[in-house]
């Protein structure tokens, strides 16, 4: 009885600090937040950041990851190969997030993409 209320506190512990660590900063857009997880965690093939934030920044934006995917990005990653840029050079420093709206999963002004107007 003692190891399953213990594992259950160690799975509320790490849930909680897996949410303070994924946590967007307030007003952060969606490709900056998903390009600092990357730097921080890397890509696993899936758009679990996009859709992280998409969960708890733009509950209401559901067509986030079909968009993503019409550009060419099927992974985080591929959002900046295939989708988005921040401007000249393969390793940069990005500059703090220049903020978007609450709900809103576009990016913000540092941003430009490769499809022109369909982000």
């Amino acid at each position: 009885m003692t190891d399953q209320r213990i594992d259950r506190e160690a799975e509320s512990f790490v849930r909680s600090l897996a949410g303070e660590l994924l946590a967007p900063r307030t007003g952060e857009c969606v490709l900056c937040y998903v390009a600092d997880q990357l730097d921080e965690f890397g890509c696993d093939g899936t758009h679990r950041f996009s859709k992280w934030y998409q969960e708890r920044q733009a509950p209401r934006a559901t067509a986030l990851l079909e968009r993503l995917g019409r550009m060419g990005a099927y992974c985080d990653c591929e959002i900046f190969l295939n989708a988005a840029d921040a401007g000249e050079g393969e390793a940069q420093v990005l500059p703090a997030c220049l903020g978007v709206r609450r709900g809103s999963t576009q990016p913000c002004r540092l941003w430009w993409t490769e499809r022109g107007s369909d982000y």
